[in-house]
């Protein structure tokens, strides 16, 4: 008898352990940061009215940089096959700063312009007018990879981030970085988009290629 008294008393009260294990889980539930995806951030079109028809918007094909990315993957830019999207921010940013046919705004842009941007600019008179008029269009089908959207999506942005940057005397990571909340960041992404609004047109996508 005096040995199974002695077996009992060494063995671990484990009663209390499930109570412990759940003030531990609330515990990692509070201080735990979870972080959010915050995806694309882009601001998306107002919805249209139904009774109400879409305007005619009248676009001169050579004003328009057209992207198709097909279900396979493959790139068609501005009528050429590519297999990647290397380079394909520079041919974006030689479309927006060309002045192929440019009005009188466009002129005075073009002065205003510093001479890193004057010694890229084109006068090439089948691309576009001038940065004011020029639209990168990108289309894709539903089996294009969302992984190559994004690539081509965010080239035409670089290229864009890169020609307001050179206009502020920033880097295009410094002009990305810049939040707008105080009038001095404020100040510095109006004066870099003044005139070259970032004009990326998303076509609905083509219904093959998948569901």
């Amino acid at each position: 008898m005096a040995k199974n008294k002695n077996r009992m008393s060494n063995e671990i009260n484990a009663g209390s352990m499930a109570d412990i294990a759940f003030l531990l889980l609330i515990f990692f539930l509070v201080t735990t940061t979870i972080a959010s995806d915050k995806g694309i951030l882009n601001i998306l079109p107002p919805k249209q009215d139904p009774n109400v028809p879409p305007p005619d918007i009248k676009v001169n094909e050579r004003n328009i940089f057209a992207i198709l990315i097909n279900a396979n993957n493959d790139l068609l830019v501005e009528g050429e096959y590519r297999r990647t999207t290397d380079d394909l921010d520079k041919d974006i940013k030689e479309f927006i700063l060309n002045f192929g046919d440019p009005d009188e705004e466009a002129v005075a842009l073009f002065n205003s312009l510093p001479a890193s941007l004057k010694s890229q600019a084109l006068r090439r008179p089948e691309s576009s007018d001038h940065p004011g008029e020029a639209v990168v269009s990108i289309k894709t089908d539903r089996g294009t990879s969302y992984e190559l959207y994004l690539e081509v999506f965010d080239a035409a942005k670089k290229a864009y981030f890169e020609i307001y940057a050179e206009r502020v005397g920033l880097t295009a990571d410094e002009y990305r970085a810049l939040t707008g909340d105080d009038e001095a960041s404020k100040a510095l992404q109006d004066r870099g988009k003044e005139g070259i609004p970032m004009a990326i047109s998303i076509a609905e996508p083509n219904k093959i290629g998948g569901n």
